[in-house]
């Protein structure tokens, strides 16, 4: 082993640096020293100097003055060989000579100018000979967006991005690279990459490169699904219709319920008139587990380490003893001290639902009235198995495979007998809650992986579509209401539904926000944010909310005035999450790798770094036997269960899963559910431990 300054290297191994803290990035969930890249580089023959730098902290930039004649590709190839693959730069620019400040130090903005410069002449420059070289050039693309520049597999044309390896993030990088290749903007390309097969990207872009090309004309610019085989159904107009089954009405009985979802959305109905009337339900939800007969659902008392009749992993981790496995670097900005008491807070396994594929959608949980009747969590897969789950038992109620895979988040209908999922087949199915038998599916011309919202006044449902229409179905006449063209950009996120005003906000990947009237799908007012929204919007009684990929959380009122926006270090891919509990505050996460906590006037009260880049949505919650703490759920993508205090950030407890998480939590007392992409979908019990004794 020899020493080179502060790098080691290990005999032929791969270089590892030890060096100064403030050239430390985090990338890929990983966290190096960009020093190491440049040693790695410097030691190449055809290298007489370098520098790096992390464009915008999204881009890994090697800036090379040659020694000799130097490839582009040889290079970035030999440099995988040396380095870990999050340390391998994105991109490699040859320049004459390293700009230097005036103290003789490499000067970080002038090659931030270099690279800026760089960027705008690919642009104009960008010149493709024809079909064929954009072909070659896709498929290297391809391969080195997925960090597969050294394999010399052939990439098959039905290829799906998602499916090879690939993630939103990659998605949005592959989207810029092809661009940047083509030289001009590429409408409906993002949406083509997460759902289409490379095949149809390429074809997509040859529709926009040479419209006029006769041999191009009967290409088609995405593949409609074939949609066969649904047992009588008929096709009539934009939806389908069943047949009317024996014994189902449609709005047969109502269940009294209280539904749970991803970012503390809370449904409910057949309690009280004076709950339908509330705008703030969250506020109503938490003065409805006040009542005697909620008490037992939603705060049962803190459960003992040992969960008896469960034959499976009962993992036991605390902040304290977890402190020396979990990454080093993570801390919190808190805005006022701490209120930690001597207990600290665990998780362990309660049960594990194997779906047979990755889970990203996000758990529903629905508590009945009905102390006889159990709570279930309803959540689909990519194996296409939708489950219904009971709550307490971990026990499968039913499962029903749908028609393809499901990343789509479930909602329950007014009435609750039913469960509303969007598939990537392109329909929206309507399952009975009791059994798991279609009711009705309705058919978009493309994926859905927007997740349904149902307006509890009219129990119309609300869902987007990877189509670029956001639909109004009425579930119980098997009809679509209206459907409204969202004006470029598939709406991947999911609806948000204000009461008062009666408004619908709708985000989509063209970069547009959306406020659209409920009844009758017309327009009320729109703004351009200029990058993709994959958050989907969140709403209080004043403003609405939503993350956006270029790092910025915006707040705007219901009349679509913006207010503020609020910039972090990542792209904001996770929804808002804004709860009565906290006054009012705002908890979202990015893939900066931390977790911030906003005012509703965008002002930062405290934000906790995380281990990996935070993809879902936190979920604020409060137990009876810890009234004197509010607490925050969120989840890293390294699979990372974090428990914050939501009045300070510190962290309270964590636990790991293993797999990595893009599912959002939901806490129902002190239960924990989310889907993981090892398979299953997990519930956590949350407990005290230290001093306190267990109860």
């Amino acid at each position: 082993m020899r020493a080179t300054g502060d790098f080691v290297r290990v005999q032929n191994a791969k270089l590892f640096f030890l060096g100064r803290k403030d050239n430390q990035i985090k990338r890929h969930g990983k966290r190096f020293n960009i020093e190491c890249l440049q040693q790695a580089a410097e030691d190449l023959c055809q290298v007489e100097a370098c520098a790096v730098t992390w464009y915008q902290q999204e881009k890994l930039i090697l800036f090379v003055v040659p020694k000799d004649a130097l490839e582009k590709r040889e290079t970035l190839e030999e440099l995988q060989k040396r380095l870990p693959a999050h340390a391998v730069p994105d991109e490699l620019v040859l320049i004459k000579a390293l700009p230097l400040t005036s103290h003789g130090k490499v000067d970080i903005s002038e090659l931030n100018k270099i690279y800026q410069n760089h960027l705008n002449s690919r642009r104009r420059d960008s010149k493709l000979s024809g079909a064929e070289e954009l072909w070659e050039r896709l498929q290297y693309l391809w391969k080195s967006v997925l960090g597969l520049r050294g394999d010399s597999t052939r990439i098959s044309k039905d290829a799906v991005f998602l499916y090879s390896g690939g993630d939103s993030l990659k998605a949005l990088r592959f989207y810029d690279e092809i661009e940047m290749l083509v030289g001009k903007a590429v409408p409906g390309l993002l949406e083509v990459i997460l759902s289409r097969s490379i095949e149809e990207v390429y074809r997509h872009i040859l529709k926009i490169l040479f419209p006029d090309d006769d041999q191009l004309m009967n290409y088609d610019n995405v593949v409609k699904r074939k949609l066969s085989g649904n047992n009588g159904e008929e096709l009539h107009g934009k939806y389908i219709k069943l047949k009317p089954e024996t014994g189902l009405e449609a709005a047969a009985g109502l269940i009294s319920f209280m539904a749970l979802s991803r970012g503390n959305h809370v449904f409910s109905t057949n309690f009280t008139e004076s709950f339908m009337q509330r705008t703030d339900t969250v506020q109503a939800a938490v003065e409805l587990l006040q009542q005697p007969s909620f008490l037992h659902l939603m705060t049962p008392s803190i459960v003992q380490s040992h969960v008896q009749g469960y034959e499976m992993e009962n993992r036991i981790l605390t902040a304290a003893n977890k402190a020396d496995k979990a990454d080093s670097s993570a801390q919190q900005t808190p805005a006022e001290g701490s209120d930690l008491t001597t207990a600290e807070l665990a998780l362990c396994v309660r049960w594990m639902s194997n779906t047979r594929k990755c889970v990203d959608a996000s758990p529903l949980v629905v508590v009945p009235s009905k102390e006889e009747v159990s709570a279930s969590v309803y959540i689909g897969s990519h194996s296409h198995a939708m489950q219904a789950i009971d709550l307490d038992l971990g026990e499968i109620k039913w499962e029903k495979n749908l028609g393809d895979r499901i990343e789509s988040s479930a909602c329950v209908s007014k009435c609750g007998n039913f469960i509303v999922v969007g598939c990537y087949d392109g329909l929206v199915y309507v399952l009975q809650s009791s059994d798991g038998e279609t009711h009705w599916t309705f058919v978009t011309e493309d994926t859905v992986k927007s997740s349904a919202v149902v307006d509890p006044s009219s129990g119309l449902v609300y869902v987007g579509s990877h189509d670029q229409h956001v639909y109004a179905l009425d579930i119980y006449k098997k009809e679509c209401v209206w459907r409204l063209h969202c004006e470029g950009g598939a709406v991947f996120s999911s609806p948000c539904l204000s009461s008062f005003p009666h408004h619908l906000y709708v985000a989509t990947l063209g970069g547009l926000l959306l406020a659209v009237n409920p009844m009758t799908g017309s327009k009320i007012w729109k703004s351009f944010l200029g990058k993709p929204l994959f958050s989907s919007p969140h709403c209080n009684e004043k403003y609405v909310c939503v993350g956006c990929v270029n790092g910025n959380l915006y707040c705007y009122t219901h009349s679509g005035e913006k207010v503020w926006q609020f910039s972090t270090g990542g792209p904001v891919f996770s929804s808002p999450c804004i709860s009565s509990l906290t006054k009012q505050e705002i908890f979202f996460g990015s893939h900066d790798c931390f977790i911030y906590c906003c005012n509703m006037e965008g002002n930062l009260l405290w934000k906790f770094e995380a281990t990996s880049s935070v993809y879902g949505t936190p979920f604020v919650f409060q137990s009876d036997d810890l009234k004197s703490k509010i607490l925050l759920a969120a989840v890293s993508t390294d699979g990372k269960v974090w428990i914050l205090n939501a009045k300070s950030g510190t962290a309270e407890g964590v636990d790991k899963l293993p797999g990595e998480v893009f599912s959002s939590p939901v806490v129902c007392g002190t239960k924990l559910v989310v889907g993981c992409r090892n398979d299953y979908v997990y519930c956590l019990d949350l407990y005290i431990t230290g001093k306190k004794e267990q109860l």
